[in-house]
């Protein structure tokens, strides 16, 4: 608990944290979280398997509303994803009707928790159609999902590029938010170990501020949100979605100190999505002790 308190007054812009889904319920999250030192904290409002979940009652809302307040956590600090089994651009009528209900539903659930924000993967053509065809596909998707619900953002996760994924690229991002109506709506995570894959380097220094120009140039640093901080267990432009502890793989520790010393990651949540959770409280201080270090990684 103590380690919490110190590391909130230290750097009170960087939100740092994990995906907390081991609890019985959602009313107990925030509390794990803190347990956790978190200073964000993702969610899943279902399984992320399925199309459709019951929304949680009012209790457990009442609940996880009054522990976020306990506990210090603002909807700016909590990102919620969403199911993988929406896909935005499918070509298959029905399943892209499905994904859009699926992804209303979600954005239903963030509004009963008190959240604003709700992370998803935009889809992948399955090899059936033109990514510029889909990226508008997505676009009007997203339309169609905004204007059926309200005061939650839809946050797009840029992807590794695996197979016929799409979200590999800046450029793929920016069109599909190019089309969406209400750009207030609308944000953008990056994840690290999914840009590593795509082939997009953050890796070298020179690299690191070539892309995050890129990024301001095609998307626009307003629509950053949020991030997933995990290193790869792949190289660079493989293309493999595989991620492993902060600084053990091929992303490597500096480019995670380098995030922690970026003002560009100021006041939005980067959570851990790294495979053994019981790293996960060491990997908080560490980050936290790069934000400090401005020597270096350690």
């Amino acid at each position: 608990m103590c380690f919490y308190n110190f590391f909130v007054n230290l750097q009170t812009v960087k939100y740092v944290g994990a995906y907390i889904t081991d609890q019985p319920t959602l009313a107990t999250v925030p509390q794990a979280a803190r347990a956790l030192g978190c200073t964000a904290f993702g969610i899943l409002t279902a399984p992320t398997n399925v199309w459709r979940y019951p929304d949680p009652d009012e209790e457990t809302c009442r609940l996880f509303r009054e522990g976020c307040e306990r506990y210090g956590y603002g909807p700016a600090q909590i990102l919620p994803h969403a199911g993988f089994v929406i896909n935005l651009c499918s070509p298959d009528k029905r399943k892209l009707a499905m994904s859009r209900q699926a992804l209303i539903g979600e954005m239903r659930r963030c509004r009963l928790l008190g959240l604003t924000m709700v992370n998803f993967h935009p889809g992948s053509t399955l090899g059936q159609m033109d990514d510029d065809a889909a990226c508008r596909l997505v676009a009007e998707s997203l339309n169609y999902v905004l204007d059926k619900s309200e005061g939650v953002k839809a946050v797009i996760e840029n992807t590794a590029g695996q197979g016929s994924t799409l979200g590999r690229t800046f450029a793929q991002i920016a069109a599909m938010i190019d089309g969406v109506e209400d750009k207030s709506r609308v944000g953008v995570c990056v994840d690290t170990a999914h840009a590593h894959a795509a082939g997009i380097d953050f890796v070298t220094a020179g690299g690191y501020e070539s892309s995050w120009a890129e990024f301001d140039r095609t998307i626009g640093r307003e629509y950053l949100s949020g991030m997933h901080l995990n290193d790869s267990k792949k190289p660079l432009g493989s293309h493999i979605d595989r991620h492993e502890s902060i600084g053990k793989g091929t992303v490597g520790a500096e480019v995670f100190a380098r995030l922690m010393r970026d003002p560009r990651t100021d006041g939005i949540p980067m959570l851990l999505e790294t495979p053994d959770e019981s790293l996960w409280p060491e990997e908080i201080r560490t980050l936290y002790g790069y934000s400090v270090d401005q020597g270096g990684a350690g």
